[in-house]
């Protein structure tokens, strides 16, 4: 049975003729340079930052966004699997096209534009996350969600895993600023999902079931997005704490003061130790390895200036040790940590679970005493950092995949975790989603009734099954997968 012919539930894809047959139409109306059966550009598009590679039989690359409407109703007519992309930097296995068919790759598809009056910026899915921030930055404008490949991740690709980033504590994440949408289904028909108003109460919010559904119910071609004011003012201050449950006991009490940081940052040792080992330096003099917080606040001059005021003190008393910037040039200094310690992690292994979990706040302490018992029982370093605000946070089991014992201690240790976190309340993943990687662990957070629920979403917007198949419902153990030894752009060196 060959990639294209494989059973999904009750269904089958197309056979191998039938998909020559939709390919020759494909280029027939789209043409050559549009369409992509070559080597090179079907192995480019056949693997994400999960670094699995699914090789496509065809990969398209729209100019306009009519085009993605032809691409859909096609492989709805023959049911051909249809994989969307836009960088391909999620670790998830999102964007791999575990069954081949066509990957539609949607980076020429970037336009911005910024309404300076609304406040709105007017985009296309391919437009870097970056670009947009310093496009609405340009005009007076901030747009907050941040993850930290903003600079080659784009917008249709955060809408697809509602992405977040270090300032969502505060200012929350894209679902938050997203104001509508327009698409594709997976019938090629043209959906707008809202309109360019602050308000909208016109039937069922399908622009909401649309974020975060990771390219499984229609094709996002354009959004618009919301924007803030600039903030005035920033200030940052870079705090160390003696171990992470005094760390984590502190800024509790620093939240319980209603003190609302635009960032909090939080490093357990493992992850200075590595940030430390990078730089080659230490962070703060005399305590090597000690876990730290990294705070900014942003705001009006007064307000920031208030919280300020609250946080030396809170500092002076909690903190084992304090630094605060006194401009931007020494911001960036302090940030030095935060960008080093994913990268550095690897000197603990060769491979890496992350997995982006969610606590609630009253729970924090209870999570990292488990966090302590799970290093010891499995034997792993388990390097862990995140955003303390919104309560999610990046483990990582680090082990090394040559060997056989680690390797299953790292499969035994990311169950426990994912168990435990659901049981104290969280969640598995708050913003880089299900993918492949987070399939076994569906049915740990949601019970049969919702899974079937969504299951029963996906079957009304995408009868056929097409859009990106193969994911999110069937369990996949994505460790077990040779993993292609290449460097992406994103990757940290």
């Amino acid at each position: 049975m060959d990639s294209f012919s494989r059973p999904v539930g009750d269904r089958h894809f197309v056979s191998t003729m039938s998909f020559a047959t939709a390919t020759r139409l494909l280029c027939r109306r789209l043409g050559a340079r549009i369409v992509a059966t070559d080597e090179a550009s079907r192995f480019a598009a056949s693997f994400d930052a999960s670094k699995i590679s699914f090789l496509p039989a065809a990969v398209v690359k729209p100019r306009r966004e009519a085009e993605i409407g032809v691409v859909l109703e096609l492989a709805n007519r023959y049911r051909v699997p249809v994989t969307v992309r836009g960088r391909g930097t999620t670790l998830m296995g999102s964007a791999a096209p575990v069954r081949g068919g066509w990957v539609i790759d949607l980076l020429g598809l970037n336009q911005i534009r910024i309404d300076a009056v609304a406040g709105l910026a007017h985009v296309q899915c391919g437009a870097k996350v970056a670009d947009v921030q310093r496009a609405a930055a340009e005009a007076g404008w901030f747009y907050p969600p941040d993850p930290s490949s903003k600079e080659y991740c784009t917008i249709g690709g955060n809408i697809a895993c509602n992405a977040g980033g270090m300032h969502g504590g505060k200012y929350g994440v894209t679902r938050d600023f997203v104001v509508a949408l327009r698409g594709f289904l997976p019938t090629g028909e043209a959906v707008e999902w809202g309109t360019a108003t602050k308000k909208f109460a016109a039937g069922f919010n399908l622009r909401d079931l649309w974020i975060g559904s990771e390219g499984m119910l229609g094709v996002v071609a354009g959004a618009v997005l919301k924007l803030i004011p600039q903030p005035a003012t920033r200030w940052t201050l870079l705090t160390s704490f003696r171990d992470e449950q005094h760390a984590i006991e502190s800024i509790l009490r620093l939240f319980h003061q209603r003190v609302q940081p635009a960032i909090c940052e939080f490093l357990d040792r493992e992850s200075v130790r590595c940030a430390e080992s990078a730089m080659q330096t230490t962070i703060f003099p005399g305590q090597a390895g000690r876990p730290v917080i990294l705070l900014e606040f942003a705001g009006g001059a007064a307000e920031v200036r208030e919280h300020k005021r609250q946080v030396l003190a809170w500092a002076a008393e909690h903190a084992a040790g304090y630094r605060a910037a006194r401009n931007r040039e020494e911001a960036e200094q302090l940030w030095t940590v935060r960008r080093k310690c994913s990268g550095a992690m690897f000197e603990l292994g060769d491979a890496k679970l992350n997995e982006d979990v969610v606590l609630p706040m009253k729970n924090y302490v209870a999570f990292f005493r488990f966090l302590q018992r799970l290093k010891r029982t499995s034997g792993l370093p388990i390097p862990t950092f995140g955003h303390l605000a919104d309560g999610n946070l990046h483990v990582n089991i680090m082990y090394h995949r040559a060997d056989p014992k680690e390797t299953r201690a790292a499969e035994a240790a990311v169950e426990s975790l994912m168990r435990t976190v659901v049981k104290l309340g969280g969640a598995i993943s708050g913003e880089h989603g299900i993918g492949l990687a987070k399939t076994p662990f569906l049915r740990v957070q949601h019970g049969p009734a919702e899974v079937k629920a969504m299951q029963a979403v996906k079957r009304a917007l995408d009868p056929n099954g097409i859009l990106n198949p193969g994911k999110m419902f069937e369990e996949v153990r994505i460790w077990k997968y040779p993993r292609l030894n290449v460097h992406l752009p994103w990757d940290h060196k």
